[in-house]
């Protein structure tokens, strides 16, 4: 089943004093993007967190923050380290004597920085396992997100699928016949103009006028374009690109039908052809 590239998804781990709160989110993207926001002290972890995201994402835009806020209550208390805090303090005294506008501190954010909290080496290490462990469960929750909207992205799809291939059974019968229609309305006229024409000439005429006003050969590639695509959603893996390139054929030949069309059937037939196949192109936009 098709995975989209859009999803969101969280996870937490209690590692007191903190709880460890990740989000994940994604969006389309040529190719995957990884983007992270750790705090300072767990930069180390974020090779690893890339290769867990490698391993199981293919394609989009995705950003991951990781934040490490207050435990809840119960927590294991914590000293505060008075000289960094004073350290901090100053600094912040003097970015509001220059920009007296700039936003206050919050508490959150002065427990963050670093060496505010005295915490030993041991407990900071501490930190790295959980949050890696955090993050997978958030890529995990990540993945089915994707997979759920890919589900519902490769119905719509089916649906306009069907959709096209009820409309070329429809045409089949006009086509048919849309020969022998231009040739009956091409003598009409030379009756009521009254214009004498060799047969020879006229033949020569009508030969080209039905190769230029045939369509069964784009009603063909339309119908094996559509199977083509919903053998695609079938398949384990990801398809995006591939069916980016089937849309890209579909928006082809319901051109070459359009610019074909000489009766007021087929041009409507064109025109809701090509806006099934424009709500099939930002489907698949989606998809990995």
């Amino acid at each position: 089943m098709p995975h989209s590239m859009t999803g969101f998804a969280t996870a937490d781990v209690l590692v007191p004093p903190f709880r460890l709160v990740w989000e994940v989110r994604s969006v389309n993207h040529r190719f995957l993007d990884l983007s992270f926001r750790l705090p300072e002290e767990l930069r180390g972890i974020e090779p690893a967190c890339r290769e867990q995201a490698a391993s199981v994402l293919r394609r989009g835009k995705v950003d991951c923050s990781l934040r490490a806020v207050a435990a809840a209550e119960g927590a294991e208390p914590v000293a505060v380290d008075q000289q960094t805090l004073a350290a901090l303090h100053a600094l912040e005294s003097a970015v509001r004597a220059t920009f007296p506008d700039a936003r206050p501190l919050s508490v959150a954010e002065i427990l963050r920085w670093p060496g505010v909290l005295q915490e030993s080496g041991r407990a900071l290490a501490h930190l790295a396992a959980p949050a890696e462990q955090a993050f997978r469960s958030a890529l995990d929750a990540l993945v089915a997100a994707r997979r759920s909207e890919g589900e519902r992205t490769a119905e719509a799809l089916r649906e306009r699928c069907a959709a096209i291939r009820d409309l070329v059974d429809r045409l089949r019968p006009l086509v048919d016949g849309v020969q022998a229609r231009f040739r009956d309305k091409l003598e009409e006229r030379l009756r009521r103009l009254e214009v004498q024409v060799q047969p020879e000439r006229l033949e020569q005429e009508l030969a080209l006028l039905a190769q230029r006003v045939d369509v069964a050969e784009e009603l063909q590639r339309l119908a094996g374009h559509v199977a083509e695509v919903e053998s695609v959603l079938e398949r384990a893996e990801p398809v995006g690109r591939r069916l980016d390139f089937l849309v890209q054929e579909l928006n082809r030949e319901a051109n070459t039908l359009a610019s074909k069309a000489q009766e007021e059937q087929l041009t409507r037939a064109a025109v809701e052809l090509k806006v099934l196949i424009e709500q099939m192109r930002e489907q698949v936009q989606n998809l990995e």
